[in-house]
């Protein structure tokens, strides 16, 4: 019995029954293929990573030097790689990670490959949440610095970017049914928004502030240390526990939210704990490295194309192609005019920009824009 007959008749659907509507060609092998190979890829940029710049030292010198010996890399060297470019590296693995699997996320649960933390007004909540604490930390906002000590800028985030998703879920969603065009335009109003509260908050700082604020909002990862990692990484790994537990879930609420009801998902539950979880990723990721835009747009879309749209494959896909994929775009940040740095935001900005535009206008006839 196909699917949409069996849920007209009232008949308990099952998860096999979401086999029914799978696209012909199972793609399993190729997607377990290309698990294996971004991992081998994310070592490989992480090491690149590490061994990129004014350093002599050879990615050879620094898994010698990681397998004890003390002689492969001199004291300047290991100085540079292991308390500079390397929490650099980590932290920008770890951001990548939780911007694509956030836009993965997001895109299961809105139904929509437009669905991404930057373009619907997350990020710009969690900066708000962010700038909050940079500004007013000595203030009025000092008693919750002083109670949270490191963990005070990624919880503000977290909080401004859990604010910004509920009410753009609880806008775009009506009688169960998610607007696209809805879930855009209330994205593009809240992040303006937020963007002018962001903009009060810059008006109100000083001399110091601002000048930390401005490359901030640009996005970087210069100021990685380990004590950011110490700070955002708890965080975002934390949220990346949930993503086993929200795969199946995600694949049967592209369905529909009333078939996956019927095929036994908890979708309130599922919607909770996805809210929940972008919230955290993004709001650590944004407090750390400021705003880097399109990773959760770019990646997923790529990897629905190769290995296609199961969530078991395609969310640890995208952590892995998101991390070596900033990686990279970090790398290009501090060389392309060194000495100098470029911002890892423009970078990202364009290359993502261009590929959205591509995205829409394919989408445009399906999504009715």
């Amino acid at each position: 019995m196909a699917l949409p007959q069996a849920m007209e008749r009232g008949r308990h659907v099952s998860m096999a029954d979401i086999r029914e509507i799978r696209p012909a060609g199972d793609r399993t092998r190729l997607a377990l293929l290309a698990i294996v190979l971004l991992a081998a890829g994310s070592v490989f940029s992480m090491l690149f990573s590490v061994t990129t710049g004014a350093s002599d030292a050879s990615i050879l010198d620094v898994i010698s030097n990681m397998a004890g010996s003390e002689t492969a890399l001199s004291m300047r060297d290991r100085i540079i790689i292991f308390d500079i470019r390397l929490p650099r590296a980590i932290l920008g693995f770890l951001i990548g990670a939780s911007l694509a699997v956030s836009g993965a996320v997001m895109q299961g649960l809105f139904r929509n490959p437009l669905a991404d933390p930057g373009l619907v007004g997350v990020s710009s909540g969690a900066s708000l949440g962010a700038v909050t604490i940079i500004v007013l930390g000595g203030g009025i906002a000092a008693p919750l610095s002083a109670l949270l000590d490191i963990y005070a800028l990624p919880a503000a985030a977290f909080g401004g970017g859990l604010v910004t998703t509920l009410l753009l879920y609880r806008i775009a969603t009506r009688h169960g049914q998610t607007s696209v065009a809805t879930m855009l335009l209330a994205g593009i109003a809240l992040g303006a928004l937020a963007l002018a509260m962001t903009g009060l908050l810059i008006y109100m700082a000083n001399d110091q502030q601002l000048r930390d604020l401005t490359f901030w909002s640009m996005g970087s990862l210069a100021g990685a240390t380990w004590t950011k990692i110490a700070a955002a990484g708890p965080i975002i790994l934390l949220s990346f526990t949930a993503l086993p537990f929200m795969a199946r879930g995600l694949n049967a609420i592209t369905l529909g939210e009333a078939a996956a009801f019927h095929m036994g998902v908890p979708v309130q539950r599922l919607k909770n704990v996805a809210i929940v979880g972008v919230a955290a990723a993004t709001g650590a990721s944004v407090a750390v490295s400021g705003g880097i835009g399109f990773v959760g747009i770019v990646v997923p879309h790529i990897l629905r194309m190769a290995i296609g749209p199961d969530h078991r494959f395609l969310l640890p896909a995208a952590a892995l192609l998101g991390g070596s994929l900033l990686i990279f775009a970090d790398v290009l940040a501090r060389t392309l005019v060194a000495p100098a740095e470029l911002p890892i935001g423009i970078i990202t900005a364009a290359v993502g920009g261009p590929f959205f535009l591509w995205i829409l206008l394919r989408q445009r006839s399906r999504l009715a824009l």
